[in-house]
């Protein structure tokens, strides 16, 4: 019986686990470089270029809010008599012109000058004008006619739908497209919603896929740590491919998202509520290895540099790390007592700059967590007539608390192997 359990404890159970593990490794892989790929595609159709900075967008609302207000037009009494007003001094303008062009033309030849003298004896300037609040009664009472206001109406419309149609943005949207046709989307609208609902299923998937994959790890090593002999060859390789599992996983898949988004802008036109939301106007989200390709395609050297290190530190630096451990823990052709190995096994915990990494990201979602904060500060707005909110939605990512796990696991593993191997 005692047998069968440890038997059960040093190989089944191990065995479940790593399986499990690479199974989980798998998924989580696959449903984050999804998940990244329709996060970028959301921020895509919710930034400020299709929003806030959209000339088509501005256009829709505004060319809504007035032919609201041309379908209410109508001519209060007050209006009347401004406009009469109006009327009267360009019907006194107008026939002051009408004067002034039939003199001008009267005055090139004889014949002119005998119609103009013939206009002057019968034609009494001062007599029209006095009929001009006359004329323009009538004219506003035809204005006031219900055909009339129709017509208007009408012509007003059509003008707005021509001067609409010549307003267009130029800029090319071939994201834009894509993102459609790949959603089977009919528009923005539609996109956007299946996105929002997808993204939200697979991060909470990936959550607890992640979560699955560290409590496993965790009981892996449990196992070891609470048995004081030394780990046995089987053991011990279980250890490495869960330690290699958590670094693969850790690594390509995201380990911070950085947002910044206008969550809300309103203020009033014309008696008339201009709204844009979710105007998203930074948003990244990159894993290591995502971070390492960018920087090593940088045209800086120095870019490419930092690029280097990274993956050095993040990479290389701990598989080198995990094949020097198995040189030490086999003892193959005694390379317990090489420098080289002794350095990666027993010494290089404070050079591997794993942990480095780890505090590294953390300050940098603390810092850019803190600067987005800031400067979106300045945008925020409590004035009546404007109203601005803004968000930042930073967040660090199941890919983070992978790797963070991976390398303190990785430096528990070292102090495991301080035990004295069995022959």
């Amino acid at each position: 019986m005692y047998a069968a359990a440890m038997r059960w404890i040093n190989w089944i159970l191990p065995l479940i686990i790593i399986i499990a593990s690479a199974i989980l490794c798998q998924q989580i892989i696959s449903n984050s470089l999804s998940n990244q790929q329709d996060k970028n595609d959301y921020a895509e159709l919710n930034s400020v270029k299709y929003g806030l900075l959209s000339i088509d967008e501005w256009k829709r609302q505004v060319t809504g809010i007035l032919a609201e207000e041309i379908n209410k037009l109508y001519l209060s009494k007050t209006n009347e008599r401004v406009l009469h007003k109006h009327i009267e001094v360009l019907l006194n303008t107008l026939i002051d012109d009408v004067d002034k062009k039939i003199k001008e033309e009267n005055a090139g030849t004889p014949g002119g000058v005998v119609t103009q003298s013939f206009i002057n004896i019968f034609v009494n300037l001062d007599e029209i004008k006095k009929g001009i609040p006359e004329y323009a009664d009538a004219v506003i009472h035809e204005l006031t006619k219900p055909k009339s206001k129709r017509q208007i109406k009408a012509l007003l419309n059509k003008e707005l739908d021509k001067y609409s149609d010549q307003t267009f943005d130029t800029q090319g949207t071939p994201r834009l497209s894509l993102i459609l046709f790949r959603t089977n989307s009919g528009d923005i609208e539609d996109a956007r919603a299946k996105l929002k609902a997808k993204i939200a299923v697979q991060h909470a998937l990936i959550t607890r896929e992640a979560s699955l994959l560290i409590l496993l790890a965790v009981i892996l090593f449990a196992l070891s740590g609470f048995s004081k002999l030394p780990l046995t060859p089987s053991r011990y390789i279980f250890l490495l491919l869960s330690l290699v599992t958590l670094l693969i996983t850790g690594v390509t898949t995201p380990t911070i998202d950085m947002e910044a988004t206008i969550s809300q802008m309103n203020f009033m036109l014309i008696g008339h509520p201009i709204h844009f939301e979710n105007q998203v106007l930074y948003f990244q989200s990159k894993s290591i290895l995502d971070v390492f390709w960018i920087m090593i395609t940088h045209k800086d050297i120095q870019m490419k540099l930092v690029g280097i290190l990274l993956i050095t530190f993040s990479i290389v630096f701990p598989l080198l790390k995990i094949i020097s451990s198995l040189g030490y823990y086999f003892n193959f052709r005694r390379l317990r007592d090489n420098a080289v190995i002794r350095f990666f096994v027993l010494k290089s915990g404070k050079w591997s700059m794993a942990d480095v990494m780890v505090v590294a990201i953390f300050m940098a979602y603390i810092g850019f967590n803190g600067i987005i904060s800031s400067q979106l500060g300045h945008l925020r707005s409590a004035d009546q007539e404007l109203v601005i909110m803004t968000t930042n939605a930073t967040a660090l990512q199941p890919g983070f608390y992978l790797f963070l796990t991976y390398t303190l696991l990785a430096l528990i593993l070292t102090g495991f192997l301080t035990r004295k191997p069995q022959a």
